[in-house]
């Protein structure tokens, strides 16, 4: 499948700062019918976000306006635990995330992002603290140097060295190995494979 390559964003940053968001949360299971992945946004955090009548709740973060146009979500710890539904980061995508900031991101949903297109970036405590004090302040991801810059701070985060090549080039684990095909063959007819 082929992802919008991610090199360098720079964006606003919501905040929601609940820790232990799980998946039922960000994409509630009752919208789990569909059969794609489009639409899935106007679904995200649908519990939170909507009151009973369907009308936003303008307290809830997503719903501010500063936050609006925002690309990057900074959340409390320990984000996406819960279920391994893919739906998931297909919802944070399709409402316009293209990454996830926390000081702990549950390992499922960060394997489902990562192979998605959806960045999920972990930082220590103390970046993490200062990230979710600032709601609508400018973030700036590169993914290249593996750096997260807001302010005049400018902090590492550790991702899987396959999986940053992946979101780079702008495809999935099996987009990475079609672009392979000619180099798998040629080393098959190498090694005597095929005959």
């Amino acid at each position: 499948m082929s992802l919008r390559p991610f090199r360098r964003l720079e964006s606003l940053a919501a905040v929601l700062p609940q820790a232990d968001i799980d998946t039922d949360q960000i994409i509630p299971a009752r919208y789990l019918k569909g059969t794609t992945r489009e639409g899935l946004g106007q679904w995200l955090f649908a519990g939170w976000r909507y009151d009973e009548a369907g009308q936003p709740r303008p307290d809830f973060p997503l719903n501010r306006p500063e936050a609006r146009g925002a690309q990057v979500l900074v959340a409390g710890a320990n984000f996406g635990c819960g279920s391994s539904r893919e739906h998931a980061p297909w919802a944070l995508l399709d409402y316009g995330f293209r990454a996830v900031i926390s000081s702990s991101i549950a390992d499922i949903f960060r394997a489902n992002a990562l192979k998605n297109g959806l960045l999920p970036v972990i930082v220590d405590p103390a970046a993490h603290k200062a990230l979710l004090a600032g709601f609508g302040q400018r973030v700036a991801i590169d993914l290249a140097s593996r750096t997260l810059s807001h302010g005049s701070t400018s902090v590492s985060f550790p991702i899987d060295p396959f999986a940053q090549e992946c979101l780079l080039r702008g495809v999935d684990e099996l987009g990475y190995l079609l672009a392979q095909e000619e180099e798998i063959a040629r080393y098959e007819r190498g090694a005597g494979c095929g005959r």
